[in-house]
C-alpha cells in the first residue's frame, strides 16, 4: 500500500508550531559527570544528549600511539530505550558512520600535537532520540572537550536543515524528518564559518542549498552563544565558590 502524505506545514506553520527558521529549545548542563574529565548534558528538542570526555592519557596498546599528536576516538552510541521501538544495544552501521563523521568534525579545532603519544576519548550516549542527534551529540562533545581543558582553535556547533512539503527549514524533528525529502547536518566554527561537516540525504535546487546553509550558519552562531555561555557560568561559579 502507498504510504499516506503527511502534511507538515499549516496555515504556514510547521505542526509543531515554529518558524521555518526557528530552533527547538536548546539546555546546556556542564560537568554533570564527576569522573569525567569533561562533560556536557545537551537538550535540542526532545533530543537528550550526554557526553563524557576522558583524557589526555597514555594510549594502549603502544602500537596504536602517534608519536606526533593525540588520537581522537569518537563513540555515539543511542540507547536502547532513546525511540519507540526498542533499539538493540550495540554499535550497528549507523552509530559506526556517525562516530566517524562526527569525529572528524571535532579534529580540526582539536590541537592533538600538544599531546604525543595519548588518546582523548570522546564519548556521546542519546538517552532520548527525536531527529538531529547526530548534531546535539556534536554540541555536547564541543563543549565537554572544552570543559576538559583540551586545547581547541575554537568549539564547533551543529544543526540541521531540511525540506518538507517544499519548503526549506530549520532543524528538522523527527516527524519531519521521517516525511520530509531532505535533510542536511551540518557543523562549523561559527565565529570563522568554518564547515567541518556537511551531509546530505534527498536533494536540493542550488537555491534550497544555499537558503539551507545560511539558516544553518544563522542558527550554528545561536549555538555557539549558548554554548560559551554554558561554559562561561560553570567556570565563573566555580571560581566564585573556590574564592568564598
Amino acid at each position: 500500500m502507498k504510504e499516506e502524505k503527511i502534511e507538515l506545514i499549516k496555515d504556514g506553520k510547521r505542526l509543531d508550531g515554529r518558524d521555518f527558521e526557528d530552533l527547538r529549545p536548546i539546555k546546556i548542563e556542564v560537568g554533570v559527570l564527576k569522573r569525567a574529565d569533561g562533560s556536557c548534558y545537551f537538550e535540542l528538542g526532545n533530543n537528550k544528549a550526554l557526553a563524557a570526555v576522558y583524557g589526555p592519557r597514555e594510549k594502549h596498546p603502544r602500537h596504536l600511539q602517534d608519536a606526533k599528536t593525540a588520537v581522537v576516538t569518537y563513540r555515539y552510541n543511542m540507547a536502547p530505550f532513546s525511540v519507540d521501538d526498542r533499539k538493540r544495544p550495540g554499535p550497528d552501521r549507523r552509530s559506526v558512520e556517525v562516530s566517524k563523521v562526527s569525529r572528524e568534525s571535532l579534529d580540526p579545532v582539536i590541537l592533538k600535537e600538544y599531546y604525543p603519544k595519548t588518546a582523548i576519548d570522546v564519548y556521546v550516549e542519546l538517552l532520548q532520540s527525536d531527529a538531529g542527534t547526530r548534531t546535539a551529540g556534536i554540541n555536547a562533545a564541543s563543549v565537554a572537550l572544552a570543559a576538559a581543558g583540551i586545547p581547541m582553535r575554537d568549539l564547533v556547533s551543529s544543526v540541521a536543515v531540511g525540506k518538507i512539503d517544499g519548503e526549506v527549514v530549520l532543524d528538522l524533528n523527527a516527524v519531519e524528518d521521517n516525511h520530509g525529502e531532505a535533510d542536511m547536518p551540518v557543523a562549523m566554527v561559527a565565529r570563522t564559518d568554518t564547515i567541518t561537516m556537511l551531509q546530505m540525504d534527498g536533494r536540493f535546487t542550488k537555491d534550497e542549498f544555499e537558503r539551507g546553509l545560511k539558516l544553518a550558519k544563522k542558527a550554528c552562531h545561536e549555538i555557539y552563544e549558548l554554548q560559551r555561555t554554558a561554559l562561561i557560568e560553570k567556570y565563573s561559579k566555580s571560581v566564585g565558590e573556590g574564592e568564598e
